[in-house]
């Protein structure tokens, strides 16, 4: 009977002792696991040149001051409109604004070749914010004023390169067709659905220092509400018309759940930098390799 009892408490032991062993080894897969997944590394750089990581989770990280944001290195950030050729009708100071579309695509190739890697504006908001990294030589390439040809021609030139961009829309040109082609509804939920940014960019392009009372209704909250409807996604980006701004502006973006706004290459505002982010206008005339001069004596050179 003794025999029989010191037998079945070995094959107890043993059960045991296999179970801790089991438990243990899960709770070392687990570990293992979860060290094994580096937040901080930067994406190679190959032709998929866009960071999509997963949103970061930032509870109880206390968010940067205004000093600390001014002081991170700033992120080149390009600013499109027309992405057409020249006509003959076309003066001297608009085809600032309108790139040829071989000039386009050499200024993306350029950059492609050079190593960048795009970026998006959540992106750039939590390594502003938070201090998250960023890919290698980031940039951002943003279009404004909802013209066709940025989705026709600009969007696939990016697309080609592993890219992405960010879309300010002027709403009251949703759709129509003359002069100028611009984007219908389906055009711009399609550049949401890859994987693109929209932001806001006003009703009819008024200039946001002249904003009176109504306005904000008209020139903010019903676009927002209709890009907002277009894309199934939250407007938090915007961009000033003209670049221009002032800080009545800031608490009324903040107010309609903007996270953060831009401005073209003129002063950031010391309280409130991430509302007066910079970009530069690439304009028509300049190379690709001016485009990436004026990109470094802009924003400094890109980190490696």
């Amino acid at each position: 009977m003794k025999k029989k009892i010191l037998g079945i408490s070995l094959l107890a032991l043993i059960y045991l002792s296999s179970c801790n062993s089991s438990a243990s080894k899960t709770s070392n897969t687990t570990t293992n696991n979860s060290d094994s997944v580096n937040t901080e590394e930067t994406p190679k750089n190959t032709n998929q040149k866009t960071s999509e990581t997963a949103v970061p989770n930032h509870d109880g990280k206390k968010p940067a001051n205004a000093a600390t944001i001014l002081a991170r290195k700033q992120v080149p950030i390009l600013c499109y409109h027309q992405i057409r050729d020249w006509k003959s009708t076309d003066s001297q100071s608009a085809k600032d604004y309108i790139i040829p579309v071989q000039t386009f695509k050499d200024h993306v190739k350029l950059l492609a070749d050079s190593g960048y890697n795009s970026i998006l504006p959540d992106q750039l908001y939590n390594y502003l914010v938070y201090g998250d990294p960023l890919p290698p030589k980031p940039v951002m390439f943003t279009f404004d004023d909802t013209d066709y040809d940025q989705y026709e021609v600009g969007a696939k030139v990016l697309e080609k390169y592993g890219y992405k961009g960010v879309y300010f829309i002027m709403t009251v040109s949703i759709g129509r067709k003359g002069k100028v082609h611009y984007m219908s509804k389906e055009d711009i939920k399609d550049l949401a659905d890859k994987g693109n940014t929209i932001g806001s960019h006003t009703y009819d392009h008024k200039n946001v220092k002249k904003y009176v009372a109504e306005d904000w209704v008209t020139q903010i909250e019903k676009p927002t509400a209709k890009l907002e409807e277009i894309t199934g996604q939250k407007m938090e980006y915007f961009a000033y018309p003209f670049g221009l701004w002032n800080p009545e502006a800031i608490p009324e973006l903040k107010k309609r759940g903007f996270k953060s706004a831009f401005i073209l290459a003129t002063k950031r505002d010391e309280k409130d930098p991430l509302f007066t982010i910079r970009r530069i206008i690439a304009s028509g005339y300049w190379s690709a390799k001016t485009l990436h001069n004026s990109m470094v004596n802009s924003f400094g050179e890109s980190r490696n």
